[in-house]
C-alpha cells in the first residue's frame, strides 16, 4: 500500500518503507520505556486525554434556516406555497381526495420537522425554472402530493395510489429523500446558486468512497511487485470471476489461456495481495449531486475539502456517515436526456408548435404511448 501511494516499486522503495513492527498502538509499559527520558510529556499526554470527553454521538445537526416571510413559520409557509400550488395543478377545482392527502402530509411533515427541507428543494426547482433549466424529480418522492404540486414532481400520486409512507415514514424517522434531475450541460449553474446562496462554510458535496474493483487492484499490485505493463494489461483483461459467480478469480485455466505460468512465485504473490484488496477503500471521490447544507458553519461537524474543480467543495463523509446523523442532503443530479429534451423544446418553439408539461399529457394517452412503444 505504502509503494502504491508513492508510486514505486516493492525494490525500489527502500527506507520509504516504515517497519512494519511499529504500525500498531503501544501498551504502556512500552510507551512509557520508549519516553523513558521525558516522563513528564507522558504524564502530560495523559492529562490531556483525561480532559477530552467529546464522543462523535455528541453531534448535532441543525438545517438551515429558510427565508419565510415575517411572522411565519417554516410549517405555515410550506401550507401557504402547497395549497397555491394545489390550485394551479387542479384548475377546476382541488378534489377532496387530493385535499385529504395534502392535509395528511403536511402533518407528517410537520411532525418530523421536515418544513424547511422541502422548502430549500422548492427553491431550488423554482431558481432552475426561473433560469429555464429543465428539472425533474424522482424516486420515491413520487409518492408525495405536496412534491406534486410545489412542482418538483410530474405525477399525481394520488392517482396511482402511491403510499406516502415509502417516501417519509414517522416510524423510520430516516430524512426524506428527493432526486431532482437537471440538464447536465446546465447542472453546474443549479450547484453555484447554492454555493452562492448558504456560502461555501455552509454548503458542500458528499463524499463517495471509491473501492478496490479487480481491474485497478491487479494493475497497482502489478505495478508495485515489479510486473510488465504487458503483464498486468493481460491480467486486467481476465478481471472477472468469483464475484460475478463465473468461478475463481485469475483462475489457472484463465491465466493458460492468455499464456501464463500459473505456479510462478511471482504472480502466485501478486495475485494474492490483488485479491486481498478487492473491496478495500483506496480512495475519496465526491457524490454526483448530494449536498449537505447546514445552519452553522460545516468545519464545526465535518472536515471539508476543496475538490478538483474549481469553486467546489466536499465534506469526508459519505451518503451512510451522513445517515447515521441524521445529516438531510439535497440530490442535485444531472441527466443528459433533460439537455436532449429542451433541444426538442427549442426545435418545437421554432416551428411555432406547443409544449406540454409532463405533467399535463393525459393518462394512457394513447398516441404517447404509440411513440414509446415505437422507442420514438
Amino acid at each position: 500500500m505504502a509503494c502504491i501511494r508513492l508510486g514505486t516499486t516493492i525494490e525500489r522503495a527502500g527506507l520509504a518503507l516504515a517497519p512494519h513492527a511499529e504500525r500498531h498502538l503501544k501498551p504502556p509499559g512500552e510507551t512509557a520505556r520508549l519516553f523513558r527520558h521525558y516522563p513528564q510529556a507522558v504524564a502530560a499526554s495523559l492529562e490531556i486525554a483525561g480532559l477530552v470527553g467529546f464522543s462523535l454521538d455528541q453531534l448535532a445537526y441543525e438545517y438551515p434556516d429558510e427565508p419565510v416571510p415575517p411572522g411565519c413559520t417554516p410549517d405555515e409557509h410550506l401550507a401557504v406555497l402547497t395549497w397555491e400550488g394545489a390550485v394551479l395543478r387542479y384548475p377546476a377545482g382541488v378534489p377532496e381526495k387530493v385535499r385529504a392527502t395534502l392535509a395528511r402530509e403536511l402533518a407528517m411533515i410537520g411532525k418530523l420537522a421536515y418544513a424547511r427541507y422541502f422548502l430549500t428543494v422548492h427553491d431550488i426547482v423554482r431558481f432552475a425554472r426561473g433560469r429555464g433549466i429543465l428539472c425533474q424529480g424522482r424516486g420515491s418522492a413520487a409518492n408525495s402530493a405536496v412534491c406534486f404540486v410545489l412542482g418538483i414532481t410530474a405525477v399525481d400520486p394520488t392517482e396511482i395510489d402511491l403510499l406516502f409512507e415509502r417516501f417519509i415514514s414517522a416510524e423510520r424517522r430516516e430524512p426524506p429523500d428527493i432526486d431532482v434531475d437537471f440538464e447536465h450541460e446546465r447542472r453546474e449553474e443549479v450547484i453555484q446558486y447554492l454555493y452562492a446562496r448558504y456560502g461555501h462554510d455552509r454548503a458542500a458535496i458528499a463524499a463517495t468512497v471509491i473501492h478496490y474493483r479487480p481491474k485497478m487492484a491487479i494493475r497497482e499490485v502489478g505495478r508495485v511487485m515489479g510486473l510488465s505493463e504487458d503483464t498486468t494489461a493481460a491480467l486486467s483483461s481476465q478481471s472477472w470471476g468469483s464475484r460475478s459467480g463465473a468461478g475463481e478469480l485469475w483462475s489457472p485455466e484463465r491465466l493458460a489461456e492468455i499464456g501464463m505460468d500459473g505456479e510462478s512465485p511471482a504472480l502466485v504473490r501478486t495475485l494474492g495481495l490483488a485479491r486481498e484488496l478487492i473491496g478495500f477503500p483506496r480512495h475519496l471521490s465526491q457524490h454526483v449531486g448530494g449536498f449537505v447544507l447546514t445552519r452553522g458553519k460545516l468545519i464545526e461537524t465535518v472536515p471539508i475539502g476543496p475538490a478538483a474543480m474549481a469553486e467546489r467543495h466536499f465534506i469526508e463523509w459519505d451518503k451512510d456517515d451522513i445517515d447515521a446523523l441524521g445529516i438531510m442532503k439535497v440530490d442535485v443530479l444531472a441527466l443528459g436526456m433533460l439537455t436532449c429534451i429542451r433541444k426538442a423544446f427549442s426545435l418545437l418553439r421554432a416551428r411555432g408548435l406547443p409544449i406540454a408539461d409532463l405533467a399535463d399529457v393525459p393518462r394512457e394517452d394513447p398516441a404517447t404511448y404509440r411513440m414509446l412503444c415505437r422507442g420514438d
